[in-house]
Formats: structure tokens, C-alpha cells, sequence
């Protein structure tokens, strides 16, 4: 089904029930809709400054509220149609450059003297180094230290080559403990994602008895509707189900989609057989295209099976990587807060736009 440039999530009831019969059941098999109005009764005192701002009083006076539910990874997002609405205007802000280059003679910067090695020693990349993280999540923790100091200047090589040298730590960890074979690949850019060094780099850990557990409760969500469905992909079929509302797209052997569910705004979903080159480089488009609108702080994460065999099944799970907007560097409002914690994601993007700018159409 093409996407049109009139689609919203607000519609997304609507547009769900259009379906033909059998992606309708594939769709209901995965997600629940509820749609709701709140209303509110403002005093004449603010109905200007409404009208003004959301441009009609009768919109916030009656606020169409959809949440769409996972029924299978019980993921959940609330949109608000005013929210959702908002045109994705770019506004350059030069002071988050200006903090960028000010940052320039950190620690990264000098990664040989200014950070410690791991047990194995370094991997050096053509784009980049690795150290051992000084205060660690786990056993193996390190670091993939970027060559280009500014995090936002994003090229396709270097990209390829930050996921390549972290896997080649992780070998090189593997060899010293064969025991640890759960990776995990981990990118939070500038102060607003949790990185406390502006200079760019990643993170990888190596962990033992069982990968960490938000990888493993959707290994189970996947080994569970393989067994339910008769060896069916859980990921081929909730890429289906976005790609028949236009809300995904491929390139080359790797799928992308929108999610219906994110965990906060902009969430892509990338999957591909295995990682790799065509991967690494679709990472490099979304991030280019979530960078037009201005995102310029994300969460990156790639879920992999175990690096070598292990008593649970991972035969045939992805590659899988999820990018996250944190939103504008600048705020000093958080953008969790106790519902998305305990609760539900607040989203205020729409899938239905961010799709349309990945895509192009």
C-alpha cells in the first residue's frame, strides 16, 4: 500500500481496518489500537494563546489520543494527534556545534595516552581505536574511540569500520574467555543519550550465562511465535505489517521500518541476515536522513546471536539494530520521565513522517 502524504498515526485505526482481510489478521495478530479524545474546557484567558499556538481552539479541546500496543513484546506508544501533527522543521542550533568544537583536547582525542587499554590490548581500525572503558558495565566493556572527533560528521567507511573494529574486539575478548559469547553493540551521541564525552565513540561488552535481558526477552518473543506459527520469522512478518502501511522499505538484503511501537521518537528498526557491509551502511542512510531533521543526539543498539554455540535457540535471528532521536541537546527537559519508565513511550513524531522522509516518498 503506497504512502501518501495525507496518512498520519492518527488515522492509523482507520487506515488498519482499509486493509486487505489477510494483512488486516496479520496486523491485529501483532498490534492493539485504542483511540480515545481527551477533552479539556480552557479559560477565556487562554484561548488565544491556544489558537495561536495549535492553531484552532476546538483541536485542543478535544485531543484524539492513539495507543498501539505490541501484543507480543507488550511495547507500547501513546501518540497525541496535535503532537503527531507538528511539521518536522529543521533549526539549525550552532551552539551545539560551537560545544562540539570547544571539546576538542578531551581524553579521545588522545586515545593512546588518555585511556586504558583492555587485558588484550587495542584494535586499531582505519577510523578508529578501541579502549577499555574505565568504569565498566561488565567483564568486557570497551570502547571504539572515533578518529573524528565531532560525532556528527558521518561517513559510510567510518561507519562500516566502527562496527568492524568492535567485532574485532570482540573477538579478540572471546579468545582471552570463551565463556563470554553474548556482544552487544552500543552508540549514545552527545550529552542528551548518556555519553558523557562529546568527542564521537561507541561501546561494546562481552557478557557470559546469558545475553542481557531486553536481547533475550525478544530472543523469546521470536522463538515463541516461530514454534506458535509453524517456523515463521516474527521480524519477516512485523516487517510486513509496516510495509503494508508504508511504513518500511529495503535496501539491498536489509529491511528498515518505522516502528509503530518506539521506544521514544524517530525509532527505526533496521534488519538484515547477518551484520555486514550492507548493514553498516543502512545505518549510515538513516542516520543521514534522521540528521535533515535535525536529530542530532540518538541511542543506537545492535542485538546479534551469541558469537559461538550455546544451549538456548538462536538459530536464524537477524542482525537487528534500533535508532532512537533523543531529541534537541539544548533541552534541559528530559525525555523520559515515569511513563515511559513504568508505563508507556510518549511519542510526539509521527511514523508516517519519519517514513516519508527515509524513504523519499
Amino acid at each position: 500500500m503506497p504512502l501518501t502524504a495525507t496518512r498520519s498515526i492518527a488515522e492509523l485505526e482507520e487506515l488498519k481496518n482499509a486493509l486487505p482481510a489477510a494483512e488486516k489478521s496479520l496486523f491485529d495478530r501483532y498490534f492493539r489500537v485504542d483511540t480515545t479524545v481527551g477533552k479539556l474546557v480552557p479559560p477565556e484567558s487562554m484561548k488565544g494563546w491556544i489558537e495561536k499556538n495549535f492553531g484552532s481552539l476546538e483541536r485542543v479541546e478535544n485531543q484524539k489520543i492513539v495507543k498501539v500496543t505490541n501484543l507480543l513484546t507488550l511495547e507500547g506508544a501513546l501518540f497525541n494527534e496535535i503532537r503527531a501533527s507538528r511539521p518536522m522543521e529543521c533549526k539549525v542550533d550552532e551552539s551545539v556545534r560551537q560545544l562540539i568544537e570547544n571539546g576538542t583536547g578531551d581524553p579521545f582525542c588522545k586515545v593512546r595516552e588518555g585511556t586504558p587499554a583492555d587485558s588484550f590490548g587495542r584494535v586499531e581500525g582505519s577510523y578508529s581505536t578501541t579502549a577499555s572503558n574505565i568504569a565498566k558495565y561488565d567483564g568486557y566493556h570497551g570502547l571504539v574511540v572515533f578518529k573524528e572527533h565531532n560525532p556528527l560528521m558521518l561517513h559510510k567507511q567510518a561507519i562500516s569500520d566502527y562496527f568492524e573494529t568492535a567485532m574485532e574486539w570482540a573477538q579478540r575478548a572471546r579468545a582471552e574467555d570463551p565463556e563470554a559469547k553474548y556482544y552487544f553493540f552500543m552508540w549514545n551521541c552527545l550529552w542528551k543519550s548518556g555519553a558523557s564525552i562529546v568527542h564521537g565513540h561507541a561501546q561494546m561488552t562481552l557478557t557470559r550465562g546469558m545475553h542481557y535481558p531486553k536481547a533475550e526477552a525478544l530472543r523469546r518473543v521470536w522463538a515463541a511465535y516461530k514454534q506458535q506459527y509453524n517456523g515463521t520469522c516474527y521480524f519477516c512478518d512485523l516487517f510486513k505489517i509496516h510495509q503494508s502501511l508504508g511504513l518500511a522499505w529495503k535496501w539491498e538484503d536489509v529491511k528498515g521500518m518505522a516502528y509503530l511501537t518506539p521506544l521514544k521518537e524517530k525509532e527505526i528498526i533496521l534488519l538484515a541476515p547477518k551484520p555486514g557491509v550492507p548493514l553498516y551502511h543502512a545505518v549510515h542512510a538513516v542516520l543521514e536522513s534522521l540528521m535533515k531533521l535535525c536529530v542530532t543526539s540518538f541511542n543506537l543498539a545492535l542485538y546479534l546471536p551469541p558469537l559461538a554455540p550455546v544451549a538456548e535457540d538462536w538459530d536464524g535471528f537477524p542482525a537487528v539494530v534500533r535508532i532512537v532521536d533523543r531529541g534537541d541537546p539544548n533541552n534541559k527537559t528530559a525525555d523520559f520521565g515515569a511513563m515511559e519508565l513504568y508505563a508507556a513511550s510518549v511519542i510526539s513524531s509521527d511514523p508516517f513522517q519519519v517514513a516519508e522522509h527515509i524513504t523519499g516518498h
